[in-house]
């Protein structure tokens, strides 16, 4: 496996404090997964959606984004155009709490907020 590691100096992906604690606590329950996983595939009105898997390793085409001590973020190589400069937060609105996907390349997003677009 040849996964590429991140380079600091190439602004990516930034991962709050409360997303990367809520991804470990995702870790916790899962003990055969090692890492969070981000990509995009196509998929509702607009466009693309994210994919955020638990998984316990990269694929050969992966960026490697260290977050934490022993936490990694594996970042699809396909998906950079779309996700660059993306923050991922984890909030809580009232009673729900999601993980959030503040990206400044989405230029669009369907009602339900499943899918977003880009130029």
């Amino acid at each position: 496996m040849a996964v590429e590691a991140f380079d600091p100096t190439q602004s990516t992906v930034s991962v709050t404090p409360a997303a990367i604690e809520h991804f470990r606590r995702q870790l916790d329950q899962k003990p055969d997964a090692q890492a969070v996983r981000l990509s995009v595939k196509e998929s509702g009105c607009t466009g693309f959606m994210y994919v955020v898997d638990l998984v316990d390793q990269a694929k050969d085409s992966d960026l490697r984004h260290p977050l934490a001590e022993g936490l990694d973020l594996f970042i699809d190589r396909d998906s950079l155009k779309v996700v660059t400069g993306t923050e991922i937060d984890f909030v809580t609105e009232g009673v729900n709490r999601q993980l959030k996907f503040l990206n400044p390349n989405a230029q669009d997003h369907c009602g339900c907020g499943e899918s977003f677009s880009v130029n």
